[in-house]
């Protein structure tokens, strides 16, 4: 169950109309990484937690934050886009209002009547598939985590795009905020880990022995680069409990070259025969 206060959690009001800088501002609304992700994700992770208690609460109070996020950016393009031109001003030619009038995302008065939609910068529609909810609380985090850092990023580059006082306003909040995701989902990676719930590697309850061990504890090094395995990833003490080594080794073949067989007659393949010789021609003109 929702409600709804029509009080903004933080100011969202720019000095003055903006349509280019409304249509930046999309990215961090209905981006990848933007507020509907962010807000969509903490909610369906939170209603599909079987894990009754403090982390379920948690994943659903700050989806409905995020959804104040979303109110908040939605109100602040509205204000952008207020006296929005529908055409470049006629008295106007210079070159540099005609670049700047293309700049406008024209869907913002054609589609939308001057308003925000769940769509980024350039106009792609916001996806669900943009939204990870795996089930298992150690790998969400560390994604959540992720999707706060780069909110962060894209918000942090916004704020160097305007000199609108009233946006990067918002805009501080908004990276405050950010701010504390970040270290929330750490700290909740950090509580898992101690309540024993889960670990690393994820899923920890899969049993190593059905692991390859030669493979679990080596860094393979498929780079020419000289220090591709000069880093804690290639040796060391294990990160997932155990008494293991990290170690490095080049990238090897473990397994023949495959040869498949000839492909169902009634899928039309080219016909072996045909592949054998095209195959000696390929070989022929290399030599």
């Amino acid at each position: 169950m929702f409600t709804h206060t029509h009080a903004l959690q933080y100011e969202a009001k720019p000095d003055g109309p903006d349509p280019d800088f409304a249509r930046k501002l999309q990215e961090i609304l209905g981006g990848q990484w933007g507020e509907m992700t962010v807000a969509m994700q903490y909610l369906l992770q939170g209603w599909n937690c079987r894990l009754p208690g403090k982390y379920k609460d948690m994943l659903l109070a700050i989806g409905t934050e995020e959804l104040a996020h979303v109110e908040m950016i939605v109100t602040m393009i509205d204000r952008l886009l207020d006296h929005v031109p529908l055409k470049p001003d006629a008295a106007d030619r210079t070159k540099e209002a005609a670049a700047g009038y293309g700049q406008h995302n024209p869907q913002h008065a054609i589609v939308n009547g001057a308003g925000a939609y769940f769509r980024d910068s350039m106009g792609l529609p916001w996806s669900g598939g943009y939204v990870t909810a795996s089930g298992n609380l150690m790998a969400d985090f560390h994604y959540n985590a992720t999707a706060e850092m780069q909110g962060r990023l894209q918000a942090a580059r916004l704020f160097n795009m305007t000199d609108d006082h009233g946006v990067k306003d918002m805009l501080r909040f908004n990276l405050a905020r950010d701010h504390m995701h970040q270290m929330q989902w750490l700290a909740a990676i950090e509580e898992l880990k101690s309540d024993g719930i889960e670990g690393i590697p994820v899923p920890e309850a899969f049993p190593m022995d059905e692991e390859l061990p030669e493979f679990a504890y080596t860094f393979i090094d498929a780079s020419d680069g000289p220090d591709a395995a000069n880093g804690r990833w290639a040796s060391g003490p294990a990160l997932d409990g155990t008494d293991n080594q990290l170690r490095a080794a080049p990238i090897a073949a473990n397994a023949d070259a495959p040869i498949l067989p000839p492909g169902d007659p009634r899928l039309y393949p080219t016909p072996q025969t045909q592949m054998n010789t095209l195959i000696q021609k390929a070989k022929d003109a290399l030599k």
